[in-house]
């Protein structure tokens, strides 16, 4: 059976999150204990709220450290919405807080460039696209079509510091930015894939399949 460790570290949406991942064949283990983070065969950061806050709590927990020293190992992590964003050097969010520092880049306030018709935050079910779907081979988004919709609650989006880390790309307000990141062995969802029905689930087995080797 694959182990996934989903941190829980008092934010995110830890109920869907772990049904979602049951869902795809996983045992889930719930935790913020250092060996069963390291233990696990793959590893995922949830998170709702302000940037801030969410490394304030991983920071007071020493879970900053152990999610640093999971990386290393070369097993899968994913990060979704603000657990996306904290993957990320820093966030300029109500002043600039670094962030753990695993993938290259920072996090910024998204743009509104048609203020008659979208306001912040984007709540809403917006859809995903590449300009190179073949990137998706073999990532979370394996035999996800382009244009399918997921659903999405946030004020920032992520800016990698290469354009070879965005896995697709979302545009909100006539404003395109990224909506899926992979670095290496780190992926990250800016949408909530356990709230995006059936594409949404589809992601998460990806995540576990990968996780499986």
């Amino acid at each position: 059976m694959t182990t996934i460790a989903v941190i829980d570290y008092g934010l995110g949406n830890i109920k869907s999150i772990c049904r979602a991942l049951k869902k795809s064949g996983a045992e889930v283990c719930l935790t913020k204990d250092r060996d069963e983070v390291l233990s696990s065969d793959g590893v995922l950061l949830p998170g709702v709220g302000a940037f801030a806050h969410g490394m304030e709590k991983l920071i007071s927990q020493g879970i900053d450290e152990q999610l640093r020293e999971f990386s290393e190992t070369g097993k899968p992590m994913l990060g979704i919405c603000l657990g996306m964003q904290m993957l990320f050097d820093r966030s300029t969010e109500f002043g600039n807080t670094e962030g753990l520092g695993l993938i290259p880049g920072q996090v910024l306030k998204l743009e509104i460039l048609d203020e008659a018709h979208e306001k912040l935050p984007h709540v809403n079910w917006n859809e995903i696209k590449s300009e190179d779907p073949s990137k998706w081979d073999g990532t979370i988004l394996d035999t996800i079509k382009g244009g399918e919709d997921m659903y999405f609650v946030h004020s920032y989006y992520v800016k990698p510091s290469s354009e070879e880390d965005v896995l697709s790309t979302t545009v909100y307000s006539q404003f395109e930015y990224c909506s899926t990141v992979k670095h290496k062995n780190i992926y990250g969802c800016q949408y909530h894939p356990e709230k995006s029905a059936t594409a949404g689930l589809k992601i998460m087995k990806n995540f576990m399949e990968i996780c499986r080797g």
